[in-house]
């Protein structure tokens, strides 16, 4: 839907809610169809020699072989790693774009194809229907998408899920200072802490993400 020429500003954000409206629909339509997922964040600016590319690309296979989909943000570097280990193992691989004026065009490996104009559109999507996040090396969007994910949680607006880094040497100084300065300053509690895991081994974050659901299903099934 477009606003037509000479629309009043009032009606130009009428059809605006209207597109935000599509774009709600036409993802609920689609990912709820999916099944178990996880969502794997990272940088755009990722090469292929780069050893965050293999990382994963791994990671998003095994998920892929162990029964998950795999939701990236649709575009190169990480997001196409993952999306190109989700179809190697044969997996559903999806790819959530966002139209930009740079960087942002859509990677060969995805199979469920989803685009976006709304950020927030977009990063509702990331998490409605994921069972775990994995988070690597990236920059100012990446970090975005980490924190709100982790504020999410930490709020109880969305269930708890893991929250993995993957990458440690990228990682490892701001979990340092979450745990050395935000902690002992009083600005998070000592459990916060635990939402996050840190890894390099792809198999260790797929283990991470099926013992967590191993341990809440038996708790359930006790109660």
């Amino acid at each position: 839907m477009n606003a037509e020429k000479g629309d009043s500003p009032f009606e130009e954000e009428t059809w605006r809610i209207f597109r935000i409206m599509s774009e709600f629909v036409e993802g609920f339509e689609t990912l709820s169809r999916v099944g178990p997922c996880v969502t794997v964040f990272g940088s755009a600016r990722t090469k292929h020699e780069e050893s965050y590319y293999g990382l994963a690309q791994e990671v998003a296979r095994l998920a892929a072989k162990g029964g998950y989909g795999v939701i990236t943000g649709g575009g190169p570097g990480i997001m196409e790693a993952a999306n190109k280990g989700a179809s190697e193992g044969g997996g559903k691989s999806i790819g959530l774009n966002i139209q930009l004026p740079f960087e942002q065009t859509s990677n060969p490996y995805i199979k469920t194809p989803l685009s976006f104009r709304y950020f927030f559109v977009r990063k509702v999507m990331f998490l409605k229907y994921t069972s775990a996040v994995i988070v690597l090396p990236g920059g100012f969007g990446t970090l975005d998408e980490m924190f709100e994910t982790l504020t999410l949680v930490q709020t109880q607006k969305i269930s708890y899920l893991p929250v993995i880094l993957m990458g440690v040497d990228y990682w490892k100084g701001l979990v340092d200072w979450i745990r050395n300065t935000m902690e002992k300053s009083g600005y998070i509690s000592p459990e916060d802490n635990d939402l996050l895991r840190l890894t390099d081994d792809a198999a260790e974050a797929l283990h991470i993400i099926n013992d967590f659901y191993k341990r809440r299903d038996k708790e359930r099934n006790f109660l």
